[in-house]
């Protein structure tokens, strides 16, 4: 998540439980409010209810891209787009992009329904073109317009 956004929204509106779960993995500020005080905001502030209803949209559509996702691309496809998706959150340099801290293999095989294995496959096939390169705890994606284009590739979007 980047600064400035919000979770916990969806039992705050509904009262249902939780969606998933939040964990840290740098220091970080963050504030509270319970479920009752969201929903009076909401109420009370109609462009607070138009934000939160367009960040909403925006959850349901890249859910369905995920949905997508597993349902028909291979497994390095869905590599190259849980990288890409990661670096669009990470500082820009012209066309490359630090993902700062690096996610584990692990971290990117449980995101993309694989293993580990095929996740260290393909990140050093990428890194052997010159698209991404791991220095120290940073993940840097070197070239994010052809990483974008391979995505594309697969998904034709």
């Amino acid at each position: 998540m980047a600064a400035g956004e919000i979770f916990g929204e969806f039992p705050a509106i509904d009262g249902g439980s939780r969606s998933a779960s939040v964990e840290a993995r740098t220091n970080c500020l963050i504030a509270s409010m319970g479920g009752s005080t969201f929903r009076e905001l909401l109420q009370s502030e109609p462009g607070l209810a138009q934000a939160l209803l367009a960040r909403l949209v925006k959850t349901i559509r890249a859910l369905t891209t995920r949905v997508y996702e597993f349902s028909t691309l291979a497994v390095n496809n869905r590599i190259q787009a849980e990288s890409l998706r990661l670096a669009s959150l990470g500082p820009k340099e012209g066309t490359s992009a630090r993902i700062v801290p690096a996610p584990t293999h692990v971290e990117i095989a449980s995101r993309v329904s694989t293993h580990r294995e095929a996740v260290t496959r393909e990140l050093n096939r990428l890194s052997r073109i010159g698209i991404i390169e791991r220095r120290g705890g940073t993940l840097l994606v070197k070239d994010i317009d052809r990483l974008a284009e391979m995505v594309h590739d697969a998904t034709g979007e």
